[in-house]
């Protein structure tokens, strides 16, 4: 097996335990074959011969089995090992700029919002998370056999978890100017059963909040209550119930390895996507005024116009957390002030942060405003209540029937797309992937694309009329469907 049909973004993902008829392919012998090739990259790139090396993991059932695998590899490589067990993905960053660890690189082992039987690995060194290319370095080193050897091996196992908590409280402290600035709040946390359950006890509590009734804060691999994942419309209304059942003036909930989060307000209103952005890019551009905010593809126009009235700038990028980063790093370079850049998902990467996407970071910024906001007696739905919300949306996947190379076919279809939409309507200016097209007469746009992940194509609608989304699907459908390789069954559902 090649290793590169692992890679996933700038991740390693895999199936580590065999269910739903797919069978291993991410074993304890691929993952000890990247680790060591993960130490031959740091070696060459830092000209280091003594490396200190962090790794953890998320709770899934095969975490552990594939973290040991990686341990014996490094220890086989002669490194100093920090074994953080059961962490999240930003905290395993942290631990190569912590003064106390100052890791060469970190290593976490996690599949973020996939189900119990896939697993993954997401490299770290200094500078943040490896790109695609760099990826690309490692998985080409693995292949060859890279593996240096080393004769010295130091490991340490403890909860360096709490250093990453300690600093955000830290934080949250510094910029309030007070040890309890969140007295009074009542905020519960939804973890998921994944690695977020530490944001109550480690975090809310020293903040001084009461977090009676949150919920799946013991992890467990197997996610019985639901999936981990902001994104997921069970997982919010799970939030959502609890914030009401509760009474509590908050609600956050995590994806499985913290790199992921959403809110929920005072009441059970849901504040994701289009409107978590909006109030991370309102939050900044208080600090950074006339900064640049940069997004996925998918946003909405209503966030556009939101972010200008707020004084900024809006770049709209491709999908994918490592894109927006990228990009926003790169706008840097260029001299201009990108200081967010946000993945409707729930991926927030701030300037000040390392541009590190970070669940926790996220919302311990959100609750800075909200012990703010409470002495106000506002509600931090006030920071969005000029974002214009969508009458009507639409979402789904479109999938390719007996396609041998689907990116090729899925190119095909989007450039034949684009001819039939430059007749009849009108090209979003600077779409860096697949097709944007606004359609006046329904007053809305559409954004057909390929996945970055999976082997099918991502269909996007909004529309300011009630039923325009479903207007624009119509011609989408008539369209593609007279393409034999394609299988639309939610956007034929949907038309119906």
């Amino acid at each position: 097996m090649s290793l590169k049909v692992l890679k996933s973004g700038s991740d390693i993902r895999g199936t580590a335990i065999a269910a739903n008829g797919e069978t291993v392919n991410l074993t304890q012998e691929v993952v000890s074959s990247l680790g060591g090739a993960f130490v031959s990259f740091l070696a060459k790139h830092t000209g280091k011969t003594e490396l200190k090396l962090a790794v953890g993991n998320d709770p899934r059932l095969s975490g552990e089995a594939l973290k040991e695998a990686l341990i014996a590899v490094f220890k086989r490589c002669g490194t100093t090992i920090y074994d953080s067990g059961l962490t999240s993905t930003p905290a395993m960053f942290e631990m190569t700029r912590h003064a106390e660890t100052d890791c060469d690189g970190a290593v976490m082992i996690t599949a973020s919002h996939h189900p119990f039987h896939k697993n993954g690995l997401k490299f770290f060194t200094k500078t943040g998370g490896l790109t695609a290319e760099q990826l690309d370095e490692v998985i080409s080193l693995a292949e060859q056999g890279a593996m240096p050897e080393g004769d010295k091996t130091i490991l340490y196992r403890r909860d360096f978890l709490k250093l990453y908590a300690d600093k955000l409280v830290a934080y949250v402290r510094a910029k309030t100017g007070e040890e309890t600035p969140l007295y009074g709040l009542k905020i519960v946390v939804d973890a998921g059963h994944g690695s977020g359950g530490f944001f109550a006890d480690k975090i809310l509590q020293p903040l001084g909040a009461d977090t009676t009734g949150s919920q799946f804060l013991h992890p467990d691999g197997n996610f019985p209550a639901h999936a981990p994942n902001p994104e997921d419309s069970a997982a919010m209304r799970s939030i959502s119930d609890c914030v009401i059942n509760t009474g509590a003036d908050l609600g956050i909930i995590f994806d499985t390895d913290v790199d992921r989060a959403a809110i929920v307000n005072k009441g059970g209103e849901e504040i994701n996507r289009n409107k978590l952005i909006a109030l991370a890019a309102a939050i900044v551009l208080e600090e950074n005024p006339g900064a640049t905010i940069v997004t996925d593809s998918v946003t909405s126009d209503g966030l556009k116009k939101f972010i200008y009235k707020k004084g900024g700038e809006h770049f709209r990028y491709k999908r994918g957390y490592q894109h927006v980063i990228g990009k926003a790093k790169a706008l840097n370079a260029e001299g201009r002030n990108a200081v967010l850049a946000m993945e409707t998902s729930g991926h927030a990467a701030f300037r000040e942060n390392g541009f590190l996407d970070d669940g926790a970071y996220l919302a311990v910024k959100i609750l800075v405003k909200l012990a703010a906001l409470k002495k106000e007696g506002k509600e931090l739905v006030s920071c969005i209540s000029e974002l214009e919300s969508p009458k009507s949306r639409f979402e789904t996947r479109i999938f390719f029937k007996d396609v041998a190379d689907y990116k090729t076919y899925g190119d095909t279809i989007v450039n034949a797309l684009t001819d039939f939409s430059k007749k009849l309507f009108t090209l979003e200016p600077s779409t860096y992937e697949g097709v944007r097209v606004n359609v006046d007469a329904a007053q809305g746009w559409f954004l057909l694309r390929q996945s970055v992940h999976d082997p099918n194509m991502a269909l996007n609608i909004e529309s300011e009329l009630p039923q325009g989304a479903k207007i624009i699907a119509k011609i989408i459908y008539k369209y593609l469907s007279g393409f034999s390789g394609l299988d639309c069954p939610g956007l034929k559902v949907f038309t119906e």
